[in-house]
């Protein structure tokens, strides 16, 4: 492979691994703040004891996110040298403000919520991670604008060869990035709904701590309804701007080869790239397509015919994912919901099977975050920047393929490494279970 392919193929692993790690802090830390604000207001120690419990492993899956977070951004200046110069002027300014403003927050309040436990009031410890949580959100949203500017670039002019910024207004109200925002922080709230309700119904079936798990899953189980509901609702807004903005990613992410008004979405779908058309069209419900694309029944969808060969993403890839991200979002949906009146009763601990499918059930919405990046990164090729750079033209001219390949090869050896650790980890605070101990607050109660 020569050193654009093996770049390539070294971002997505290091991305795709990163991500791992950054959904569920999206959500976890705001389920972590919600319980220990309960605990400040209803004075109830187990709040307290779901605080720290969960607690603990928000922090270890916080700890990796940022060891591979970092790794990522020195690769825009190796292996992607001419992105940076051409477009730098433009995408590290949303990076900076990241840097600058939400990873430092965070870092500092992530300090205070670790060691402040028995050296400052009730509110002032809940007031940190609260404030962990808003920076976690806010670095999701400078990253995503910058992200959402590479799928919408807006904003910018070409000038001595390199795109520069004329309205940063532009940027951070770019429709794009706004909306990949708010679809992909709802979906790390999903993440860590599943992963909260997997583990209580892990313990719910070993019947430990029944009390502490039934509070647990009955705040998880309506957490996620909520957020996944707004996913899809944010999906279908989604939809509509990629078929206004990108229309060659929509019709991949359709399989949709002749342009054509009122398109129907056939449920057995299985596109053919090599002879431009569908091997199986079957169930089509009529006109789906041009309502997804439009909110119009009789609009007109753009077709791949129309748009040139070289300008095409994959097809199979992305329309593939596309599929498999909203089947499991409908399933995330049903379970939730179905999760919410199971967790109202009395003893939910007894839907041994329905539990038993949920502790499985954890990898899923990691499966579908993975799946929409796919969606969102491979439908955007061949672009860099959509319309603007090329990615065949964004890679570093004095790198060779074997010099990536070493780097990938360390990449992927770290990173399995980190992967283990993380899993051990989680499975064995998560199987140990909550502490008995008191702590602090509840030592010196008079402290306010």
């Amino acid at each position: 492979m020569d050193a654009l392919t093996l770049s390539r193929l070294q971002f997505a692993v290091t991305c795709m691994f990163h991500f791992i790690f950054v959904p569920l802090t999206l959500g976890i830390s705001i389920m972590v703040a919600w319980m220990e604000t309960r605990y400040v207001i209803s004075g109830d120690e187990m709040w307290l004891r779901m605080t720290k419990f969960w607690g603990k492993l928000f922090l270890i899956n916080f700890a990796l996110g940022v060891v591979t977070g970092i790794t990522m951004e020195f690769q825009f200046g190796m292996n992607w040298a001419e992105y940076s110069r051409y477009v730098g002027d433009i995408f590290g300014a949303p990076l900076a403000i990241e840097a600058t403003l939400a990873f430092f927050l965070e870092s500092v309040f992530i300090g205070l919520w670790i060691f402040g436990w028995d050296k400052v009031s009730k509110r002032v410890h809940a007031l940190s991670i609260w404030l962990v949580a808003i920076a976690t959100n806010l670095s999701g949203l400078w990253i995503l604008l910058a992200n959402g500017w590479m799928q919408h670039p807006v904003g910018f002019v070409l000038r001595n060869n390199r795109a520069e910024m004329v309205d940063f207004m532009a940027l951070i109200t770019n429709p794009t990035g706004l909306i990949k925002f708010g679809h992909q922080i709802l979906s790390g709230y999903t993440v860590a709904a599943f992963f909260v309700m997997g583990v209580s119904a892990w313990h719910l079936l070993r019947k430990n701590e029944l009390d502490f798990f039934r509070r647990s899953f009955k705040q998880a189980a309506l957490f996620g309804l909520i957020s996944s509901l707004l996913v899809a609702f944010l999906g279908d807004v989604h939809a509509v701007n990629t078929a206004n903005t990108q229309p060659a990613k929509f019709a991949a992410m359709e399989s949709i080869w002749e342009t054509q008004k009122g398109v129907g979405m056939n449920l057995l779908l299985l596109p053919d790239e090599s002879r431009e058309c569908n091997a199986v069209e079957r169930l089509c419900v009529p006109k789906m397509v041009s309502i997804l694309a439009f909110h119009n029944p009789d609009s007109e969808v753009k077709g791949l015919k129309d748009i040139p060969k070289e300008l095409r993403p994959p097809v199979l890839p992305v329309f593939l994912s596309f599929r498999a991200m909203v089947g499991l979002g409908t399933y995330f949906i049903l379970a939730c919901l179905l999760a919410v009146i199971i967790s109202h009763r009395k003893e939910p601990e007894n839907c041994r099977l329905f539990l038993s499918i949920l502790i499985f059930s954890i990898p899923l919405p990691y499966i579908a975050n993975q799946l929409g990046w796919i969606v969102a990164e491979v439908g955007r090729q061949p672009w860099i920047v959509y319309g603007v750079l090329k990615t065949a033209d964004a890679a570093s001219k004095n790198v060779s393929a074997a010099q990536v390949a070493i780097s990938l090869a360390g990449f992927t050896l770290l990173y399995s490494g980190l992967g283990v650790i993380d899993i051990y980890l989680l499975s064995k605070f998560a199987r140990k279970g909550p502490e008995h101990e008191l702590s602090g607050f509840i030592k010196n109660e008079g402290r306010n």
